[in-house]
């Protein structure tokens, strides 16, 4: 019975404290994941200024449309009643 009783304990004690530690865990497991992307990948992306609240910025987007005029061939076509 006293075994019983220790192993219950240590079950329960042991998902207690996984519900605590978990999320911290989790976090710090991902930022180390995030700063090992980005020391293999950094050097494809500029920094962006820091910005301040409440300013606007408006990014351009290019006015080159490309369009293909010769997509395929018009069929005119009517509706039956």
């Amino acid at each position: 019975m006293k075994i019983i009783l220790i192993i219950a304990l240590i079950y329960f004690g042991v998902k207690i404290l996984s519900r605590l530690f978990a999320p911290v865990l989790l976090k710090y497991v991902s930022k180390k994941a995030e700063q090992r992307f980005g020391q293999q990948f950094g050097g494809f992306q500029k920094p962006e200024p820091p910005k301040k609240d409440g300013e606007i910025t408006i990014d351009k987007i290019p006015n080159s449309k490309s369009s293909n005029k010769n997509v395929g061939e018009y069929v005119d076509y009517e509706e039956i009643d």
